[in-house]
């Protein structure tokens, strides 16, 4: 049996493309690839994922079945590094599959430098440390104090650096978050921005103009 799955792939942003908006609808739904999990396992691990029913990607998905082959990191150390982004940045109903980007991108790092990849497996492996075997099984608050006591450390500062761009400059996280500035400059002002409901809104004295299409 063939299972339809979305393949987590490397996201456009904004900026990369001049006067081109179609890639907005090319990341938030990927072309529907039927694949079989065997298929995914040529790399060196993978991550396999399903979007929750309530997630807003639901409905604009073509499935609710992701995947994300690697080929630098391994089917752990990636779920390591997707929940270790998680504690630092942290987003309740934020889907699993946009935290993926971040390990698309860590294990990109991983591939193409050796050091990056000893980096990042030995920050998994201290982690696997403290629980004694696998780091995924630890509770929600050790998980935590564990995340907090590497903040500095060359590991921390790779997941944290690489997940600031990786999870917020996509079009999946805008459409998360209610944010319309992936449909240019405009959007920033009249599609998305006065439509946040997460932010109070400011002091009119503190807006300042507003300004106008001449």
């Amino acid at each position: 049996m063939r299972d339809t799955i979305i393949p987590i792939v490397a996201q456009r942003r904004a900026h990369d493309v001049e006067h081109h908006h179609e890639h907005d609808e090319i990341a938030a739904a990927p072309p529907k690839i039927a694949l079989t999990r065997r298929e995914f396992l040529r790399g060196t691990g993978v991550l396999v994922g399903t979007i929750a029913a309530t997630s807003i990607f639901a409905s604009l998905a073509p499935s609710r079945v992701w995947a994300l082959e690697m080929q630098g990191l391994s089917t752990h150390e990636g779920e390591v590094l997707l929940q270790v982004t998680r504690q630092i940045y942290p987003h309740a109903t934020l889907d699993d599959a946009v935290y993926a980007l971040v390990v698309k991108d860590l294990d990109a790092k991983a591939k193409a430098d050796p050091a990056a990849r000893q980096q990042l497996a030995d920050g998994v492996a201290q982690l696997d440390a403290k629980a004694g075997s696998d780091w995924t099984k630890r509770g929600a608050i050790d998980k935590a104090g564990d995340v907090a006591a590497l903040a500095g450390t060359p590991f921390f500062n790779t997941v944290r650096s690489t997940a600031v761009v990786s999870l917020y400059s996509n079009p999946l996280a805008y459409e998360h978050f209610g944010y319309g500035a992936s449909k240019g400059d405009g959007g920033y002002l009249y599609q998305g921005f006065n439509n946040l409901t997460w932010l109070p809104d400011p002091p009119a004295a503190d807006s300042g103009p507003i300004p106008k299409d001449s």
